[in-house]
Protein backbone atom coordinates (compact mmCIF):
# COMPACT_ATOMS: atom_id res chain seq x y z
CA UNK A 1 0.00 0.00 0.00
CA UNK A 2 2.89 2.55 0.87
CA UNK A 3 4.39 2.06 -3.39
CA UNK A 4 0.82 2.74 -4.02
CA UNK A 5 0.63 6.15 -2.15
CA UNK A 6 3.64 6.89 -3.61
CA UNK A 7 2.31 6.04 -7.08
CA UNK A 8 -0.47 8.36 -5.86
CA UNK A 9 1.73 11.45 -4.87
CA UNK A 10 4.11 10.81 -7.90
CA UNK A 11 1.15 11.44 -10.34
CA UNK A 12 -0.20 14.41 -8.56
CA UNK A 13 3.17 16.25 -8.62
CA UNK A 14 3.84 15.20 -11.69
CA UNK A 15 0.27 16.25 -13.16
CA UNK A 16 -1.97 14.38 -15.34
CA UNK A 17 -3.43 15.61 -18.68
CA UNK A 18 -6.52 14.54 -20.47
CA UNK A 19 -5.56 15.76 -23.57
CA UNK A 20 -5.43 14.52 -27.09
CA UNK A 21 -3.97 16.14 -29.51
CA UNK A 22 -5.06 14.99 -33.32
CA UNK A 23 -3.01 16.08 -36.28
CA UNK A 24 -4.14 15.89 -39.79
CA UNK A 25 -1.65 13.72 -41.85
CA UNK A 26 -1.96 14.79 -45.87
CA UNK A 27 -1.42 17.88 -47.60
CA UNK A 28 -1.34 20.16 -50.69
CA UNK A 29 1.76 21.30 -50.52
CA UNK A 30 3.47 21.86 -54.06
CA UNK A 31 6.36 20.23 -52.64
CA UNK A 32 4.82 16.94 -51.45
CA UNK A 33 6.02 14.46 -54.30
CA UNK A 34 3.02 12.05 -53.53
CA UNK A 35 0.25 15.09 -54.91
CA UNK A 36 1.38 14.26 -58.72
CA UNK A 37 0.75 11.62 -60.68
CA UNK A 38 4.10 10.85 -61.80
CA UNK A 39 5.06 10.35 -57.53
CA UNK A 40 7.74 13.19 -57.62
CA UNK A 41 8.16 17.33 -57.79
CA UNK A 42 7.87 19.02 -61.26
CA UNK A 43 10.76 20.10 -62.51
CA UNK A 44 12.52 22.75 -65.29
CA UNK A 45 11.55 21.14 -68.22
CA UNK A 46 8.17 19.88 -66.76
CA UNK A 47 4.39 21.28 -68.15
CA UNK A 48 2.64 21.90 -64.76
CA UNK A 49 -1.07 20.93 -65.17
CA UNK A 50 -4.26 21.76 -62.40
CA UNK A 51 -7.51 20.83 -63.37
CA UNK A 52 -9.67 23.31 -64.51
CA UNK A 53 -12.80 22.67 -62.13
CA UNK A 54 -10.52 21.86 -59.16
CA UNK A 55 -10.99 24.14 -55.86
CA UNK A 56 -7.53 23.59 -54.05
CA UNK A 57 -5.15 25.47 -52.10
CA UNK A 58 -1.95 25.35 -52.37
CA UNK A 59 1.24 26.20 -50.31
CA UNK A 60 4.44 26.85 -52.34
CA UNK A 61 7.40 26.92 -49.97
CA UNK A 62 10.30 27.39 -52.30
CA UNK A 63 11.10 28.88 -55.98
CA UNK A 64 9.82 26.39 -58.96
CA UNK A 65 11.19 26.99 -62.60
CA UNK A 66 8.74 25.28 -64.78
CA UNK A 67 8.38 25.08 -68.84
CA UNK A 68 4.84 25.90 -68.27
CA UNK A 69 1.52 25.56 -65.72
CA UNK A 70 -2.29 25.26 -66.21
CA UNK A 71 -3.93 26.55 -63.14
CA UNK A 72 -7.82 25.99 -61.82
CA UNK A 73 -10.47 28.26 -62.46
CA UNK A 74 -10.74 28.46 -58.96
CA UNK A 75 -7.77 28.08 -56.63
CA UNK A 76 -4.62 29.46 -54.67
CA UNK A 77 -1.25 29.69 -54.23
CA UNK A 78 -0.31 30.31 -50.91
CA UNK A 79 3.95 31.41 -51.06
CA UNK A 80 6.35 31.34 -48.09
CA UNK A 81 9.19 33.77 -48.20
CA UNK A 82 10.94 33.79 -51.28
CA UNK A 83 8.92 31.24 -53.05
CA UNK A 84 7.11 31.80 -56.45
CA UNK A 85 7.35 30.33 -59.86
CA UNK A 86 9.53 31.53 -63.27
CA UNK A 87 9.92 30.62 -66.51
CA UNK A 88 12.14 27.92 -68.28
CA UNK A 89 15.13 30.04 -69.27
CA UNK A 90 17.33 26.60 -70.66
CA UNK A 91 19.32 26.36 -67.68
CA UNK A 92 20.38 22.83 -67.15
CA UNK A 93 18.54 20.97 -63.69
CA UNK A 94 20.06 18.18 -62.86
CA UNK A 95 17.41 14.87 -62.93
CA UNK A 96 15.33 16.87 -65.51
CA UNK A 97 16.58 16.30 -68.77
CA UNK A 98 13.68 14.84 -70.53
CA UNK A 99 10.68 16.75 -69.46
CA UNK A 100 6.64 15.81 -69.29
CA UNK A 101 3.44 16.69 -68.91
CA UNK A 102 2.64 15.97 -64.79
CA UNK A 103 -1.12 16.35 -63.04
CA UNK A 104 -1.82 17.44 -59.80
CA UNK A 105 -3.66 14.90 -58.43
CA UNK A 106 -4.42 15.23 -54.65
CA UNK A 107 -7.65 17.39 -54.10
CA UNK A 108 -11.00 15.16 -53.39
CA UNK A 109 -9.83 12.58 -51.86
CA UNK A 110 -9.53 13.26 -48.31
CA UNK A 111 -12.11 12.73 -45.59
CA UNK A 112 -12.28 13.77 -42.06
CA UNK A 113 -13.33 10.54 -40.58
CA UNK A 114 -11.05 8.17 -42.50
CA UNK A 115 -8.69 7.42 -39.24
CA UNK A 116 -5.88 6.72 -40.99
CA UNK A 117 -5.28 10.19 -42.23
CA UNK A 118 -4.78 11.39 -37.86
CA UNK A 119 -2.15 11.04 -36.19
CA UNK A 120 -3.10 11.25 -32.04
CA UNK A 121 -0.80 12.29 -28.79
CA UNK A 122 -0.98 13.07 -25.33
CA UNK A 123 1.08 16.41 -25.89
CA UNK A 124 2.49 18.54 -28.16
CA UNK A 125 5.88 17.39 -27.92
CA UNK A 126 4.88 13.82 -28.05
CA UNK A 127 3.26 14.81 -31.91
CA UNK A 128 6.26 16.11 -32.91
CA UNK A 129 8.56 13.04 -31.87
CA UNK A 130 6.19 10.81 -33.31
CA UNK A 131 5.39 9.10 -29.69
CA UNK A 132 1.85 8.52 -31.16
CA UNK A 133 -0.97 6.83 -29.14
CA UNK A 134 -3.21 3.61 -30.29
CA UNK A 135 -6.97 4.06 -30.13
CA UNK A 136 -10.04 1.96 -31.44
CA UNK A 137 -10.88 3.34 -34.93
CA UNK A 138 -13.83 5.50 -34.02
CA UNK A 139 -11.82 6.81 -31.80
CA UNK A 140 -8.41 7.50 -34.23
CA UNK A 141 -11.00 10.43 -35.70
CA UNK A 142 -11.18 13.32 -33.71
CA UNK A 143 -13.43 13.08 -30.46
CA UNK A 144 -15.69 15.57 -28.71
CA UNK A 145 -12.54 16.95 -26.41
CA UNK A 146 -9.69 16.59 -28.52
CA UNK A 147 -7.42 19.33 -29.58
CA UNK A 148 -7.03 19.69 -33.47
CA UNK A 149 -3.91 20.67 -35.71
CA UNK A 150 -3.56 21.21 -39.30
CA UNK A 151 0.46 21.94 -39.26
CA UNK A 152 2.09 25.50 -40.44
CA UNK A 153 2.70 25.82 -43.21
CA UNK A 154 0.79 23.19 -45.11
CA UNK A 155 -2.36 23.61 -46.94
CA UNK A 156 -5.18 21.03 -47.45
CA UNK A 157 -8.24 19.49 -48.91
CA UNK A 158 -10.65 17.82 -46.64
CA UNK A 159 -14.00 17.02 -47.17
CA UNK A 160 -16.11 17.06 -43.40
CA UNK A 161 -19.18 15.63 -44.22
CA UNK A 162 -21.03 14.57 -41.02
CA UNK A 163 -23.90 12.49 -40.03
CA UNK A 164 -25.12 14.85 -37.78
CA UNK A 165 -23.82 17.81 -39.48
CA UNK A 166 -22.01 18.90 -36.28
CA UNK A 167 -17.87 18.43 -35.37
CA UNK A 168 -17.41 18.74 -32.03
CA UNK A 169 -14.29 19.62 -30.62
CA UNK A 170 -12.16 21.34 -28.10
CA UNK A 171 -9.97 23.23 -30.36
CA UNK A 172 -8.96 23.55 -33.75
CA UNK A 173 -4.98 25.25 -35.28
CA UNK A 174 -5.06 26.36 -38.78
CA UNK A 175 -2.33 27.97 -40.79
CA UNK A 176 -0.53 28.18 -37.27
CA UNK A 177 -4.26 30.01 -35.59
CA UNK A 178 -5.49 28.67 -32.88
CA UNK A 179 -9.23 28.65 -32.70
CA UNK A 180 -10.98 28.27 -29.38
CA UNK A 181 -14.43 30.12 -29.91
CA UNK A 182 -17.18 29.83 -32.62
CA UNK A 183 -17.51 33.18 -33.43
CA UNK A 184 -13.91 33.78 -34.60
CA UNK A 185 -13.63 30.17 -36.19
CA UNK A 186 -17.05 31.37 -38.22
CA UNK A 187 -15.58 34.12 -39.67
CA UNK A 188 -12.47 32.48 -40.66
CA UNK A 189 -15.03 29.79 -42.18
CA UNK A 190 -16.31 32.35 -44.23
CA UNK A 191 -12.72 32.86 -45.98
CA UNK A 192 -11.53 32.16 -49.29
CA UNK A 193 -9.26 29.99 -48.06
CA UNK A 194 -11.18 28.18 -45.79
CA UNK A 195 -13.94 27.38 -48.40
CA UNK A 196 -11.04 25.75 -50.51
CA UNK A 197 -9.48 23.91 -47.55
CA UNK A 198 -12.99 22.55 -46.53
CA UNK A 199 -15.29 20.83 -48.39
CA UNK A 200 -19.25 19.64 -47.49
CA UNK A 201 -22.05 20.35 -45.52
CA UNK A 202 -20.21 19.86 -42.16
CA UNK A 203 -19.46 22.70 -39.54
CA UNK A 204 -17.52 22.90 -36.48
CA UNK A 205 -18.52 23.41 -32.40
CA UNK A 206 -15.82 24.40 -30.21
CA UNK A 207 -16.25 23.90 -26.56
CA UNK A 208 -12.88 25.35 -25.51
CA UNK A 209 -13.31 22.60 -22.64
CA UNK A 210 -11.80 19.38 -21.68
CA UNK A 211 -13.93 16.53 -20.10
CA UNK A 212 -16.12 17.12 -17.25
CA UNK A 213 -16.17 13.89 -16.12
CA UNK A 214 -12.93 12.60 -14.33
CA UNK A 215 -14.34 9.04 -15.27
CA UNK A 216 -13.97 9.83 -18.67
CA UNK A 217 -16.06 10.60 -21.38
CA UNK A 218 -17.29 9.11 -24.74
CA UNK A 219 -15.62 10.31 -27.82
CA UNK A 220 -18.77 10.87 -29.69
CA UNK A 221 -18.21 9.67 -33.21
CA UNK A 222 -20.64 6.40 -32.73
CA UNK A 223 -22.85 7.95 -35.29
CA UNK A 224 -20.26 8.21 -37.51
CA UNK A 225 -19.19 4.55 -37.15
CA UNK A 226 -20.31 3.39 -40.82
CA UNK A 227 -18.92 6.29 -42.22
CA UNK A 228 -15.62 5.51 -40.51
CA UNK A 229 -15.30 2.06 -41.34
CA UNK A 230 -16.42 2.42 -44.88
CA UNK A 231 -13.28 4.75 -45.09
CA UNK A 232 -10.84 2.66 -43.35
CA UNK A 233 -11.25 -0.40 -45.73
CA UNK A 234 -11.57 1.94 -49.20
CA UNK A 235 -7.95 1.07 -49.65
CA UNK A 236 -8.41 -3.05 -48.39
CA UNK A 237 -11.12 -4.12 -51.21
CA UNK A 238 -14.11 -3.49 -48.55
CA UNK A 239 -12.98 -6.12 -46.18
CA UNK A 240 -10.95 -6.82 -42.78
CA UNK A 241 -8.24 -8.62 -43.03
CA UNK A 242 -9.19 -12.13 -41.34
CA UNK A 243 -7.29 -12.53 -37.86
CA UNK A 244 -5.24 -15.35 -37.35
CA UNK A 245 -6.95 -16.22 -34.07
CA UNK A 246 -9.87 -18.47 -32.89
CA UNK A 247 -12.71 -16.41 -31.92
CA UNK A 248 -11.25 -12.88 -32.19
CA UNK A 249 -12.69 -10.20 -30.30
CA UNK A 250 -14.69 -6.95 -31.16
CA UNK A 251 -13.85 -3.90 -29.23
CA UNK A 252 -16.93 -1.29 -29.25
CA UNK A 253 -15.83 0.97 -31.22
CA UNK A 254 -13.42 -0.34 -33.84
CA UNK A 255 -14.19 -1.86 -37.58
CA UNK A 256 -12.59 -5.14 -37.49
CA UNK A 257 -11.86 -8.26 -35.43
CA UNK A 258 -8.66 -8.64 -33.52
CA UNK A 259 -6.33 -11.26 -31.68
CA UNK A 260 -5.18 -9.68 -27.67
CA UNK A 261 -7.51 -9.11 -24.82
CA UNK A 262 -10.00 -6.62 -24.11
CA UNK A 263 -10.67 -5.47 -20.26
CA UNK A 264 -13.89 -4.33 -19.40
CA UNK A 265 -14.63 -2.22 -16.02
CA UNK A 266 -17.32 -1.24 -13.86
CA UNK A 267 -16.25 1.91 -11.78
CA UNK A 268 -17.28 3.43 -8.70
CA UNK A 269 -17.84 7.31 -8.66
CA UNK A 270 -14.12 7.33 -7.27
CA UNK A 271 -12.72 6.11 -11.08
CA UNK A 272 -10.06 8.64 -12.53
CA UNK A 273 -9.35 7.54 -15.75
CA UNK A 274 -6.46 9.43 -16.79
CA UNK A 275 -5.00 8.05 -13.31
CA UNK A 276 -5.75 4.65 -14.24
CA UNK A 277 -4.36 5.09 -17.50
CA UNK A 278 -1.00 6.24 -16.17
CA UNK A 279 -1.23 3.06 -13.84
CA UNK A 280 -1.29 0.98 -16.17
CA UNK A 281 0.94 3.21 -18.46
CA UNK A 282 3.51 2.96 -15.81
CA UNK A 283 3.64 0.00 -13.88
CA UNK A 284 3.37 -2.38 -17.00
CA UNK A 285 3.30 -0.41 -20.67
CA UNK A 286 6.95 0.98 -19.40
CA UNK A 287 8.60 -2.97 -18.55
CA UNK A 288 10.91 -3.71 -21.68
CA UNK A 289 9.14 -7.26 -21.74
CA UNK A 290 6.48 -5.73 -22.88
CA UNK A 291 7.45 -3.09 -25.73
CA UNK A 292 5.37 -4.97 -28.13
CA UNK A 293 1.77 -4.52 -26.90
CA UNK A 294 -0.03 -1.73 -27.41
CA UNK A 295 -3.12 -0.13 -24.75
CA UNK A 296 -6.17 1.55 -26.20
CA UNK A 297 -8.68 2.95 -22.84
CA UNK A 298 -12.15 4.30 -23.24
CA UNK A 299 -15.67 4.85 -21.82
CA UNK A 300 -17.66 3.11 -23.92
CA UNK A 301 -21.25 2.09 -23.97
CA UNK A 302 -21.41 -1.99 -23.31
CA UNK A 303 -21.43 -4.15 -26.54
CA UNK A 304 -25.07 -5.09 -27.94
CA UNK A 305 -26.96 -7.71 -25.50
CA UNK A 306 -28.70 -10.73 -26.30
CA UNK A 307 -26.93 -12.66 -29.59
CA UNK A 308 -26.27 -8.86 -30.90
CA UNK A 309 -30.09 -8.38 -31.22
CA UNK A 310 -30.91 -5.36 -29.27
CA UNK A 311 -29.21 -2.37 -28.73
CA UNK A 312 -26.43 -1.74 -26.65
CA UNK A 313 -26.56 -0.81 -23.28
CA UNK A 314 -27.19 2.60 -21.67
CA UNK A 315 -24.85 2.12 -19.06
CA UNK A 316 -21.04 2.99 -20.05
CA UNK A 317 -17.75 0.62 -18.93
CA UNK A 318 -14.08 1.43 -19.46
CA UNK A 319 -12.89 -0.61 -22.26
CA UNK A 320 -9.39 -1.62 -22.22
CA UNK A 321 -7.96 -3.21 -25.50
CA UNK A 322 -4.59 -4.88 -26.06
CA UNK A 323 -2.91 -6.48 -28.87
CA UNK A 324 0.72 -7.07 -30.05
CA UNK A 325 3.15 -7.72 -33.11
CA UNK A 326 3.43 -11.32 -32.70
CA UNK A 327 1.84 -13.31 -35.41
CA UNK A 328 0.63 -16.57 -36.42
CA UNK A 329 0.04 -19.19 -33.70
CA UNK A 330 1.68 -16.52 -31.41
CA UNK A 331 -0.61 -13.57 -32.09
CA UNK A 332 -2.26 -12.11 -28.77
CA UNK A 333 -0.44 -14.35 -26.54
CA UNK A 334 1.89 -10.99 -25.59
CA UNK A 335 -1.05 -9.11 -24.92
CA UNK A 336 -2.69 -12.14 -23.18
CA UNK A 337 0.00 -12.18 -20.74
CA UNK A 338 -0.17 -8.63 -19.59
CA UNK A 339 -3.88 -8.75 -19.50
CA UNK A 340 -3.67 -11.40 -16.93
CA UNK A 341 -0.89 -9.24 -14.68
CA UNK A 342 -3.71 -6.60 -14.88
CA UNK A 343 -6.43 -8.52 -13.52
CA UNK A 344 -4.31 -9.53 -10.90
CA UNK A 345 -3.43 -6.01 -9.81
CA UNK A 346 -6.96 -5.08 -9.84
CA UNK A 347 -7.63 -7.89 -7.76
CA UNK A 348 -5.39 -6.53 -5.19
CA UNK A 349 -5.46 -2.66 -5.73
CA UNK A 350 -8.74 -1.98 -7.58
CA UNK A 351 -10.42 -0.96 -4.74
CA UNK A 352 -7.54 2.25 -4.29
CA UNK A 353 -8.53 3.43 -7.93
CA UNK A 354 -12.58 2.97 -7.84
CA UNK A 355 -12.96 -0.07 -9.91
CA UNK A 356 -16.38 -2.24 -8.59
CA UNK A 357 -15.64 -5.44 -11.52
CA UNK A 358 -13.44 -6.58 -14.20
CA UNK A 359 -13.81 -9.14 -16.66
CA UNK A 360 -11.27 -10.12 -19.36
CA UNK A 361 -11.80 -11.73 -22.77
CA UNK A 362 -8.65 -13.80 -24.43
CA UNK A 363 -8.20 -14.41 -27.94
CA UNK A 364 -4.97 -15.63 -29.51
CA UNK A 365 -3.57 -17.95 -32.13
CA UNK A 366 -3.94 -21.21 -30.17
CA UNK A 367 -6.58 -20.54 -28.03
CA UNK A 368 -9.44 -18.55 -26.85
CA UNK A 369 -10.80 -17.84 -23.12
CA UNK A 370 -12.88 -15.32 -21.09
CA UNK A 371 -11.72 -15.52 -17.24
CA UNK A 372 -11.93 -13.52 -13.93
CA UNK A 373 -9.35 -13.08 -12.19
CA UNK A 374 -9.57 -12.27 -7.86
CA UNK A 375 -12.51 -10.63 -5.47
CA UNK A 376 -13.09 -7.85 -7.95
CA UNK A 377 -13.74 -9.81 -11.04
CA UNK A 378 -17.16 -10.99 -13.04
CA UNK A 379 -16.17 -14.12 -15.43
CA UNK A 380 -17.50 -13.31 -18.86
CA UNK A 381 -19.50 -15.72 -20.69
CA UNK A 382 -20.09 -16.00 -24.50
CA UNK A 383 -23.15 -14.16 -25.43
CA UNK A 384 -24.51 -17.04 -27.71
CA UNK A 385 -24.16 -19.70 -24.86
CA UNK A 386 -25.86 -17.46 -22.20
CA UNK A 387 -28.93 -16.72 -25.48
CA UNK A 388 -28.96 -20.80 -25.83
CA UNK A 389 -29.26 -20.99 -21.66
CA UNK A 390 -32.59 -18.24 -21.68
CA UNK A 391 -34.60 -19.27 -24.39
CA UNK A 392 -33.79 -23.27 -22.92
CA UNK A 393 -35.10 -21.70 -19.74
CA UNK A 394 -37.89 -19.84 -21.19
CA UNK A 395 -39.50 -22.59 -22.81
CA UNK A 396 -39.23 -25.06 -19.62
CA UNK A 397 -40.93 -21.96 -17.57
CA UNK A 398 -43.84 -22.27 -20.61
CA UNK A 399 -44.25 -25.98 -20.63
CA UNK A 400 -44.51 -25.66 -16.52
CA UNK A 401 -47.22 -23.48 -16.53
CA UNK A 402 -49.15 -25.44 -19.31
CA UNK A 403 -48.88 -28.85 -17.70
CA UNK A 404 -50.41 -27.37 -14.31
CA UNK A 405 -52.72 -25.44 -16.30
CA UNK A 406 -52.22 -22.24 -15.48
CA UNK A 407 -50.90 -21.23 -19.37
CA UNK A 408 -53.58 -22.68 -22.09
CA UNK A 409 -53.11 -22.07 -25.58
CA UNK A 410 -55.73 -20.70 -28.19
CA UNK A 411 -55.98 -22.29 -30.45
CA UNK A 412 -55.31 -25.34 -28.73
CA UNK A 413 -51.26 -26.85 -30.29
CA UNK A 414 -51.52 -29.84 -31.08
CA UNK A 415 -48.55 -31.18 -29.56
CA UNK A 416 -49.47 -30.15 -26.38
CA UNK A 417 -53.16 -31.13 -26.79
CA UNK A 418 -51.48 -34.80 -27.30
CA UNK A 419 -49.42 -34.36 -24.47
CA UNK A 420 -52.40 -33.37 -21.86
CA UNK A 421 -54.17 -36.60 -23.02
CA UNK A 422 -51.12 -38.90 -22.23
CA UNK A 423 -51.02 -36.99 -19.33
CA UNK A 424 -53.94 -37.85 -18.19
CA UNK A 425 -54.17 -41.20 -19.19
CA UNK A 426 -51.12 -41.69 -17.38
CA UNK A 427 -52.46 -40.14 -14.04
CA UNK A 428 -54.08 -43.38 -13.16
CA UNK A 429 -50.86 -44.51 -11.74
CA UNK A 430 -48.77 -47.58 -13.28
CA UNK A 431 -48.92 -47.79 -16.41
CA UNK A 432 -51.95 -50.10 -18.07
CA UNK A 433 -52.13 -51.74 -21.12
CA UNK A 434 -54.27 -49.20 -23.56
CA UNK A 435 -56.26 -52.43 -25.29
CA UNK A 436 -56.91 -53.53 -28.79
CA UNK A 437 -59.71 -52.83 -31.60
CA UNK A 438 -62.60 -55.12 -31.58
CA UNK A 439 -64.50 -55.50 -34.25
CA UNK A 440 -67.56 -56.21 -31.78
CA UNK A 441 -67.12 -53.42 -29.24
CA UNK A 442 -69.17 -50.79 -30.19
CA UNK A 443 -69.83 -47.07 -29.05
CA UNK A 444 -71.43 -46.45 -25.31
CA UNK A 445 -74.40 -44.79 -27.78
CA UNK A 446 -74.64 -48.17 -29.25
CA UNK A 447 -74.52 -50.36 -26.51
CA UNK A 448 -78.06 -50.25 -26.13
CA UNK A 449 -79.30 -51.62 -29.23
CA UNK A 450 -77.45 -54.64 -27.92
CA UNK A 451 -80.98 -55.72 -25.72
CA UNK A 452 -79.88 -59.12 -24.07
CA UNK A 453 -76.35 -59.10 -24.82
CA UNK A 454 -74.25 -60.73 -22.14
CA UNK A 455 -70.98 -61.42 -21.67
CA UNK A 456 -69.21 -64.68 -20.42
CA UNK A 457 -67.34 -62.65 -17.77
CA UNK A 458 -65.32 -59.49 -17.79
CA UNK A 459 -61.89 -59.17 -18.84
CA UNK A 460 -61.03 -57.30 -15.61
CA UNK A 461 -62.39 -54.31 -13.57
CA UNK A 462 -64.83 -51.95 -15.47
CA UNK A 463 -63.19 -49.51 -13.30
CA UNK A 464 -59.91 -49.90 -15.12
CA UNK A 465 -61.75 -49.40 -18.09
CA UNK A 466 -60.18 -52.18 -19.97
CA UNK A 467 -62.75 -54.70 -21.11
CA UNK A 468 -65.45 -55.86 -23.65
CA UNK A 469 -68.71 -57.43 -24.09
CA UNK A 470 -69.16 -61.34 -24.82
CA UNK A 471 -72.64 -61.31 -26.61
CA UNK A 472 -73.37 -64.88 -25.81
CA UNK A 473 -73.16 -64.37 -22.31
CA UNK A 474 -75.94 -62.40 -20.93
CA UNK A 475 -75.58 -60.83 -17.42
CA UNK A 476 -79.29 -60.84 -16.39
CA UNK A 477 -79.47 -64.74 -16.71
CA UNK A 478 -76.86 -64.75 -14.22
CA UNK A 479 -78.27 -62.60 -11.75
CA UNK A 480 -81.32 -64.59 -11.92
Amino acid sequence: MKTLLSFFIFLHLLGTSAAVYKQWIPNTNFENASNWDKKRVPCANDVVVFGSSEEVSVFVQSPHILTDMFIPLNGEFVMAPGAGFAAFDSNYEPGCQTGSEITFTSSGRSQWYDPTLWHAAVSMENLEMGKYIFSTDEERAPCQYDDVLFQPETSFWVNIESSEQMIHLRSISIMGQKFTHDDTLAEYMQSRSAKLQFHGQGTFRLSNARCPDKSGCECGNAAEHQRICAALLQNSEGQCAVPTCQNPLEPVGHCCEICGAMISLEYSSGFDIELYRDRILHTFLSLPKNAGVQMAISKVHGPRTFLGLFPRSSASLIQVVLIDNRTGSESGTHAKQLAEDVMNDIAEYGDSFGIVRGSLQIATGNNWSAQGTGPHVGATTAGTVIGLLLILLLLGIVLLLYRKGILRSFPPVPMLSRWKRMKDLDSFGEAVDKGFDNPMFDTPSNLAALDGACSMGEMGSKNSQVYFINPLYDETELQA
